[in-house]
């Protein structure tokens, strides 16, 4: 997570100044404020990370085993359909690539790297230390050409003969 945390931040600096003054914090007090409209984007953020994933599922519509969710720990996509080691990388690492480090890029381009973006691009890229643990362990463990099915909490893999 803080590595993920180091790695943003040192983007929005190249674009922006990233100041935690910007957040609240002083050497004198820390102020917070939440407004409906944070609790908005947030739910967005939650929801766009997910449909990220989604969307790099192969035809994630006419499959009867790709589902979409939320619980009370935050957003869920899972599907038990076979994909290739290649594929379920990128899957899980989408999210944080587009909305960590392509998005801050782009919107610091257009002068909209606001205090309120930078803190949910930030929270993005925490959130998706999960992603990138499970990305390090599918690139490391997991063979060149291997096929990869989740069943349940459970992720397998066999080698695929064909290549």
């Amino acid at each position: 997570m803080i590595i993920n945390a180091l790695i943003t931040i040192g983007i929005i600096n190249i674009f922006s100044n990233f100041s935690i003054k910007d957040f609240g914090v002083t050497s004198q007090s820390i102020s917070i404020t939440i407004h409906l409209g944070f609790i908005i984007w947030f739910i967005l953020l939650l929801i766009v990370h997910e449909l990220l994933h989604l969307l790099f599922i192969p035809n994630f519509s006419q499959s009867k085993n790709t589902f979409i969710g939320l619980t009370l720990f935050g957003g869920y996509v899972y599907t038990e359909d076979e994909l290739s080691k290649s594929r379920y990388i990128m899957i899980t690492i989408a999210p944080f690539v587009i909305i960590s480090i392509i998005m801050p890029i782009t919107l610091a381009a257009f002068g909209l790297l606001t205090p309120l973006m930078k803190f949910l691009i930030l929270v993005n890229s925490m959130a998706s230390s999960v992603d990138i643990l499970n990305f390090l362990l599918i690139l490391f463990q997991i063979p060149r050409n291997a096929i990869i099915k989740s069943n349940g909490t459970k992720t397998y893999w066999k080698l695929n003969k064909s290549y």
